[in-house]
């Protein structure tokens, strides 16, 4: 990856790698134990709560495997071994591994892939069944015709995983451990199986440029599914999700529309051009954008009005509310049916602790208005356009906060310069 961040840290679809495929594991198997390189606290931290154990040298990948085999000692059930950099691979297709691998001394997974390139390829007998894998460079023309790919995850009887990772030998030109004499040996005593996945739920991400072919084939599969659920993307190919965007059915998405982590739009919400959301709620029929920005926090009620070139940061916009033109709303609830208008800000950082602002129900806050907070404007108060205010305005009141004009005749622009 050419990158100082571990590769499994790499972000894909809003999360790390390592995430997607832990979310995957962890529904299938009750145990997890996660092998990381030395100096890679942080990857580790991700890991959490499952156990990590490091390899502090690099001697193969049954070498690595093997590093976690003593929190394994005594275990009965299957043990698989997967790959951080195999991050798509589903709840389901582990499921069928587990399955097949309860008729075979080993399961393994396998695919088909368009340009099987340098995988390594998976010899099969009469029957189907595994004999051996066969890497690439050491692979006869005939091997290499092979279409059956290995994708590197194989399941196995937990005291036999244990056993044969004990026996893998580093005779090789590499003077490595290879996890894939594992299958050999598994074969040489008994039946392996292949189970067969799609080539973009297991191919391994090693570059820049394969996690961004990773992350387009995850966003087809995400705007397909919008659309199926009864989402409206006016131009599919410009918007972007996250792992857990949610999206209701009739709420309508234009283009350029960039979702990050943690957002739920509602039924019937529309989200205009090149808007960007983020740990944010939007409730049915509320309107977002054009180019808007929610941040995490914010919390857009229903039927409310969020413009061009508004901010909103952990602030509750009530239903029916407006703030539609050059805004910044942070740390902030504005009620029910109130009207922000443009240029208005909240002065929520005093440059060591954030503070709130309170605007009532059906307030109006005037133009080029600054709400110094913490401060709180009463139901139904009214803001006169460029004040700054300092001090609460209690409900039902005009609040002016600004200098007297003064006008200071002839002296005004013209014929200044000459």
């Amino acid at each position: 990856m050419k990158s100082a961040l571990p590769k499994a840290m790499h972000p894909l679809g809003g999360r790390p790698m390592l995430t997607h495929l832990l979310a995957s594991v962890a529904a299938v198997f009750d145990r997890v134990v996660v092998v990381v390189g030395p100096g890679m606290e942080a990857l580790a931290k991700l890991a959490a709560p499952h156990a990590t154990v490091v390899q502090e040298e690099r001697l193969g990948t049954a070498h690595a495997a093997r590093m976690a085999t003593p929190l394994l000692e005594g275990y009965a059930g299957d043990i698989a071994v997967l790959y951080a950099d195999n991050p798509l691979i589903s709840g389901a297709t582990l499921r069928r591994l587990v399955s097949a691998r309860q008729q075979a001394g080993l399961a393994m997974l396998a695919m088909r892939p368009a340009d099987p390139a340098r995988y390594g390829r998976v010899v099969t007998d009469a029957a189907g069944d595994v004999q051996r894998i066969v890497e690439w460079k050491d692979a006869t023309e005939a091997e290499r015709a092979i279409g059956l790919c290995n994708a590197g995850v194989i399941c196995a009887e937990g005291p036999a995983m244990l056993r044969w990772l004990s026996e893998v030998t580093n005779d090789n030109a590499a003077g490595e451990y290879y996890l894939t004499d594992v299958v050999a040996l598994a074969a040489a005593g008994g039946r392996c199986v292949a189970v067969e996945a799609p080539e973009a739920e297991l191919a391994g991400i090693n570059s820049r440029a394969e996690l961004a072919a990773a992350e387009a084939r995850l966003q087809a599969q995400w705007r397909t599914a919008a659309l199926d659920a009864g989402v409206t993307l006016l131009a599919p190919e410009t918007v972007f999700f996250s792992h857990d965007t949610v999206l209701g059915p009739d709420v309508v998405v234009e283009q350029n529309v960039v979702f990050g982590p943690g957002v739920r739009v509602e039924s019937g919400a529309w989200v205009r051009a090149f808007s960007h959301l983020e740990g944010c709620l939007v409730r049915p029929g509320a309107i977002v954008g054009p180019y808007a920005r929610l941040r995490p926090g914010a919390d857009v009620g229903e039927g409310a009005h969020v413009g061009n070139f508004v901010e909103l940061k952990a602030t509750t916009l009530g239903a029916g509310a407006k703030a539609n033109h050059l805004s910044y709303l942070g740390d902030a609830s504005v009620g029910p049916g109130s009207n922000i208008g443009a240029g208005t800000i909240t002065c929520n950082y005093d440059g060591a602790n954030k503070h709130r602002t309170r605007i009532g129900a059906g307030a109006f806050i005037g133009s080029n208005t600054a709400l110094v907070a913490p401060v709180t404007v009463g139901d139904a108060a009214l803001v006169a356009a460029g004040s700054t205010i300092t001090e609460d305005v209690p409900a039902d009141t005009l609040a002016l906060a600004r200098g007297r004009q003064v006008n200071k005749p002839g002296r005004g622009f013209r014929g200044k310069g000459k």
